[in-house]
């Protein structure tokens, strides 16, 4: 994620200033550019790796000496916390606004950005945000942009992915109930139907829950056969350890924010190679997975071994690697 932050920063700025020639022997005027995400809670690790990726493409920028309008200038970025809280979010907007920031880089998360984007608009400060809910750019604001793409087209290419590539019939859906989360969420439950799936439940927790099991009991009773979760990390990675817990074994979908380190160390120890072959094959059909998943129910675990390792990669339906 912190590559792909600095690789965003950086063409934000040549997008973003209009800035061209070579700076003479003079003083740099300031000019200040806002940033603002989530600092600390459970999601400050998405806003220190945004945040390590604007500070380095303003390092690299300055190094070019900007000039503005015949002028040297130097970039200068006015940080703030915005904590993921909608409320707090637009008392650092406001905050931001009166320390004359000239562009703003951020929010991070959907439910902070769009009502932060109101006041970045109000004081006509260009905002370039990480929030992927369609409603930040549909409100008609000329300062809005993204810097990724929206929910819309994420949710729709996951759900269609699910049915039509995954053949996912029957589809549990939670969501965290932010902007974000549920956007997501309603974007791949409307192509996931539109591709001929059943949702089976729909299911709503919030962005700070650690306890699915209620709701993970609900939908183990109804066999789905995939559960996609609209959220953060630091929910999903929880809500994978009570799946295993509970035996559901359906396989886990979501967005770009569970795809991290974080969720990787709150889920906890992985399956075996051999039992992830058998989850990725099992949801392609592989003729090779069923025979693995005979034999070893009657208990040959030689039989299993053998399968798996005289035929490549290549040999498997599925794209294993």
């Amino acid at each position: 994620m912190d590559y792909t932050m600095k690789k965003l920063a950086a063409a934000m700025f040549i997008a973003g200033l209009s800035l061209a020639g070579t700076a003479q022997a003079q003083t740099a005027e300031d000019v200040k550019v806002g940033f603002a995400g989530p600092m600390t809670g459970a999601q400050a690790h998405y806003g220190k790796d945004f945040q390590n990726g604007v500070v380095l493409a303003v390092e690299d920028f300055n190094a070019t000496k900007p000039v503005i309008g015949g002028k040297p200038v130097r970039i200068v970025l006015d940080s703030a916390d915005d904590q993921a809280d909608p409320r707090t979010g637009t008392t650092v907007a406001q905050k931001l606004v009166d320390d004359n920031v000239k562009g703003m880089l951020g929010h991070f998360n959907s439910g902070t950005t769009i009502p932060a984007s109101r006041i970045y608009a109000n004081a006509g400060i260009p905002e370039i945000a990480m929030a992927t809910a369609p409603e930040y750019t549909t409100q008609g604001y000329k300062t809005a942009f993204r810097m990724m793409t929206s929910d819309t087209q994420q949710g729709s290419v996951a759900g269609e992915f699910a049915v039509k590539t995954l053949k996912m019939k029957k589809i549990a859906i939670v969501d965290d109930r932010t902007a974000y989360g549920q956007g997501l969420a309603d974007q791949f439950e409307k192509a996931a139907k539109a591709s001929g799936a059943t949702i089976v439940d729909r299911e709503y927790a919030n962005d700070k829950a650690v306890d699915f099991k209620a709701i993970l009991t609900k939908i183990k009773s109804l066999n789905p056969d995939l559960v996609y979760y609209g959220g953060a990390d630091s929910q999903a990675g929880p809500m994978v350890k009570q799946m295993k817990t509970l035996g559901l074994r359906a396989p886990l979908m979501a967005g770009e924010m569970v795809k991290t380190d974080t969720f990787l160390k709150i889920a906890g120890r992985q399956p075996t190679a051999r039992w992830r072959r058998w989850l990725v094959c099992r949801s392609m059909k592989c003729r090779v997975a069923r025979l693995t998943l005979r034999s070893t129910r009657r208990g040959s675990t030689k039989t299993c071994k053998r399968i798996h390792r005289t035929r490549t990669t290549a040999q498997w339906p599925c794209s294993l690697q």
